[in-house]
């Protein structure tokens, strides 16, 4: 049987004062930035150049910048692109 998780069971404080990279803004990328958004935490978006988010999540109101300097900035990394992309992006944005 799955474990039901509520807001009351979540620290907010193991995120405070920490900043978090979401690397992509797809299906996935979205909505876990848009959720640390509303919950307080300093979040930012790492996109590749050009783009097509990032309009998307600029009008959301959200910090956008390139992969690698939202990685160099964080504290902590979500890596919420397709697995096709995984590799690469890790190598050349993030490992380094």
């Amino acid at each position: 049987m799955a474990n039901v998780y509520y807001e009351a069971d979540a620290n907010r404080e193991l995120l405070a004062n920490r900043k978090v990279a979401v690397i992509g803004y797809g299906s996935q990328g979205h909505a876990h930035a848009l959720n640390l958004k509303d919950s307080g935490v300093d979040v930012r978006v790492g996109l590749g150049e050009g783009s097509k988010s990032i309009a998307k999540a600029t009008e959301a109101g959200l910090a956008v910048t390139t992969i690698g300097a939202a990685v160099a900035e964080a504290d902590l990394i979500m890596i919420l692109i397709p697995d096709t992309e995984q590799q690469r992006v890790y190598e050349a944005d993030i490992a380094p």
